[in-house]
Parts: structure tokens; sequence; C-alpha cells
């Protein structure tokens, strides 16, 4: 990436142009609160300048408090250096150069909303619902009086079990099933049983920002496994696994969030043989798995597992019900102890009407229809998005099912402005750095076709086509 282009020319001098390039980088939260900067070395054959150019610019910064250093370590970007952003009233523009979380950007209210990964909610079976409330409370009177326990309502599990069994060939029994209120919450679990603090972690890039914000949370070092249409480079993950020995890799290999990929069959089985042998857990996140377009997707990793090192996390919030939050996690006996503790130190069950409510749709020949249905819309709305982007020369992927396409603008489009200039017009994105472990991929944005309706969607991609035209022109 060319970040900057220095000139000899200039009055000013070199040092302080490289001063103003490391500055201008911290400003925009290329690095942030206690990243470590490059060293002097690489940044010199970066900026092809002379090395004692850029250790001046460094002192400079390290006397000005803006960075520090640590003994025999290198330099750092010293706390609260972040630009406000405060002529900028915009929060996801600062939740973009600042914190990258992805819930910041989800607050900001849009009339043309790309950045929800979520079902429009008229897709969604709210009558049915309503409708058969009342009959959960004939079946379980005493539904509201009493908690779950811990693991999880037993009869979810049981039918659980059972169709895992069925459709993805999984050897397990109910009780190796948790039922956690949500992916995230079942991601955030994993990670306080797993991490300690400085554990490395494998993460793909790009990949889900909240996994990457509760990894950080938790301490974690993060290195990054690049993933492509065609799934992963089977060598560096192996490199990356014999040199780091993470604790874990943490990946979404089915319709993956955010690029729509399939990693395919014969890479699921070499990456759990990979994963044996360097005794690396895989969390394997699979919320997507039943929105296909055209043929169902390979099975999951966890099916090949046989020594306990696949965690498989299967959220069913994105298309049954998004406010029931209800998920499941399956992983070997060794695991389910340590699992259970975290669990009840977090909230001690997952609410019970939650789950018997899941529990009687999932059950139902509705499901189906239901899940039928969708596949039909989305890949509709999948198809007016495309048909939009088919008069740029934007490029993308186009996925087989998912919810999200994942888009390469133009290298002369800045993000920031596109932000904002969005925002006036009420619609929103997800911008590419947010979904990547080193916030970079400054040229990519996430557009999710699910959220609003086919008129909706032609008008919004429309505009924001138009607005990004009239930044590149």
């Amino acid at each position: 990436m060319d970040h900057a282009r220095l000139s000899r020319s200039q009055r000013k001098p070199l040092f302080q142009q490289v001063y103003d390039h490391i500055w201008n980088r911290i400003q925009r939260a290329e690095w942030t609160e206690h990243n470590k900067l490059p060293s002097v070395r690489m940044l010199a054959e970066e900026l092809n300048v002379n090395r004692l150019t850029v250790f001046k610019a460094y002192q400079q910064l390290k006397e000005e408090k803006k960075i520090y250093v640590k003994y025999k370590s290198g330099y750092y970007v010293h706390p609260g250096t972040q630009m406000p952003f405060k002529d900028l009233d915009v929060p996801i523009v600062s939740s973009y150069v600042q914190k990258s979380h992805l819930s910041e950007i989800h607050q900001v209210p849009a009339t043309y909303q790309f950045s929800h990964a979520l079902i429009d909610p008229n897709l969604m079976p709210n009558r049915y619902f309503s409708e058969y409330v009342k009959e959960i409370f004939d079946l379980y009177p005493t539904v509201l009086s009493t908690y779950s326990t811990i693991q999880g309502d037993e009869e979810l599990r049981e039918s659980l079990a059972l169709y895992f069994a069925d459709k993805h060939r999984f050897h397990l029994t109910h009780d190796d099933i948790l039922i956690t209120s949500g992916s995230q919450q079942a991601i955030d679990l994993i990670a306080r049983m797993l991490i300690e603090p400085a554990d490395t972690v494998l993460l793909e890039r790009p990949t889900y920002s909240a996994a990457i914000d509760i990894f950080q949370q938790h301490g974690a070092r993060i290195v990054s496994v690049d993933i492509h249409p065609y799934g992963y480079d089977l060598n560096q993950v192996e490199q990356l696994m014999k040199q780091h020995k993470p604790r874990f890799f943490y990946l979404n290999p089915t319709f993956h969030n955010p690029t729509g990929y399939i990693v395919p069959a014969e890479q699921r089985k070499q990456l759990v043989e990979l994963a044996e042998q360097y005794r690396c857990f895989l969390i394997e996140d699979d919320p997507f798995r039943d929105i296909y377009f055209e043929q169902e997707p390979p099975l999951p990793l966890f099916s090949y597992s046989t020594e306990g090192y696949v965690i498989y996390i299967r959220s069913f919030s994105k298309y049954v019900a998004p406010g029931l939050r209800i998920a499941a996690v399956c992983s070997h006996s060794s695991l389910r102890k340590h699992l259970f503790t975290v669990k009840s130190l977090a909230d001690n069950g997952t609410p019970l009407l939650n789950q018997k409510m899941f529990l009687h749709y999932f059950k139902s020949k509705r499901l189906q229809q239901h899940i039928l249905k969708l596949q039909t819309a989305l890949s509709v709305r999948k198809s007016i998005m495309e048909s939009e982007l088919s008069r740029t020369n934007w490029t993308w992927d186009s996925p087989a099912g998912g919810l999200n396409l994942w888009v390469e603008l133009p290298k002369t489009i800045v993000m920031e402005m596109l932000l904002v200039k969005c925002l006036e017009q009420s619609i929103s994105f997800v911008p590419g750095p947010i979904c990547d472990p080193s916030k970079q991929l400054t040229s990519w944005i996430r557009l999710s076709y699910s959220y609003i309706n086919e008129k909706q969607l032609s008008i919004g991609m429309k505009k924001l086509i138009h607005l990004a035209e009239q930044l590149d022109s």
C-alpha cells in the first residue's frame, strides 16, 4: 500500500515529512493505542529515506509524548493520541477512525441500511410466533417461573443433537451441546476459556469484526490468515501454526463474513488434521449455513473432528428469530466442564422461554418453508444489488449464499469522505478496515443486501454509487 509520497523538493525538511506521515496514520487509527510501530529500518525502506531521517522523526514524536519506547522492543503509539474528529460530528466516522467497533456503526440510523447483516424483519415469521406464544405457556405453564439449566434446555439439546447427527454427521450427544445467547456470547465464552494474556490466535483477514474486538479485549495477540475465493493457503496456515503455536484459529468457512467465500470440502479435512497435529483449536463459526441459493455447502469442519480440536458455533438468530438469541456450541467432552463454568459466570443460563419458543419452531414444518422463502427472497435482493454494481468498475466475487457482498472500490476514492457523504444521504455500509485485524483494506466495503426491501435496495445503491462517482471524478 502506498501510504505516502515524500518530496525532496519541498521546503519542509524530509524528517518533518516522515513525522507528518507517521502522525497522520496514527490519527487515522491505522496504528492505535499501544500498537507497535514499524522499526526504523522497515519504515525507512517503505518511504525510501535514510534511517537517520526516520529516527529523527520518531524522536520528535517521542518528545511530544505521541509515541513511547519499550526497551529492546521498539516504538509504540501513546494512549490518547487519536484525532477526536470534533469537526466531523458523525458517530460512524468517529467509530471507524478511532475504534472500528461494528456495534457503533449499527447504532447510526439510516434509511438505506447496508451495514446490517440481518434479515428484513418483514421476512421473519412474526405472525406465526405471535400466534403460538400462548401454546408455549399451555405446554410449559411454569416457563417464566424457573431458570434454564446452565447448559441449556435438555429437550432443545436433544433435538439439536439429532439434527446435527442427521444433517451434518456429527458424532455427539445432547451432553456435548451448550446453548448460548447468540453466537457473539459463544465467541466471548470460548475466548474467556482459552485465552491467556499474550496468547496468539489466528484470525481470517478479513473477518467478523466483533471477534477481533473480543479477542483483543482478552489480551490475545492476533495473527492474520488470508482468505481467498479458493479458501486458504494451507502452507501459510501450517507455517503460522508451527511458528506461533496459536491457542486457536477462529474461522467462518461457510458463506464467510464479510466475503461470502466457501472453504472447499477437501481443505476442511486438511485443516482439522493440521489442528490435531499442532494442537491448535479451530473455532468454527457457522451462522449462515442455511442461506444458500443453489446447492448446500460442504459439511462443517466439526464433521471431521475426532480428537476434540474443533469447537462448532451454530447460530440460529439470523434467520429464525434474532430476538430469541439462540446459538448452540458443540464441543467434545474434554472442554465441556470449562465451557459450563464460564457460561455460569456470564448469565447462569440462556432464558428458558426463548429456548422453548425456538424449540417448537425448530421442530415444525413451518421452519423449512420459511428457509426456502428466505433463500428465494435473498437471492432476488442479491441480484438487485449486483445489477446496480454492474454499472460500475468496482469488483466483487458473487457469493453462493449468506447476506453480504465484499466489494473493492477504486483506490482513488477516500473512504472517510465516502462515509461522510453517505451518512448525509442516510446510507450506511461497513468499511473494510473494521473487518481487518490490521485495520487496512481501505478500498473495501461490506454491503449487506438482506435488511431492506427491493425498492429501497435499488434506490440506495444508486445513491451510494452516485456519491462514490462524485468523489472519484
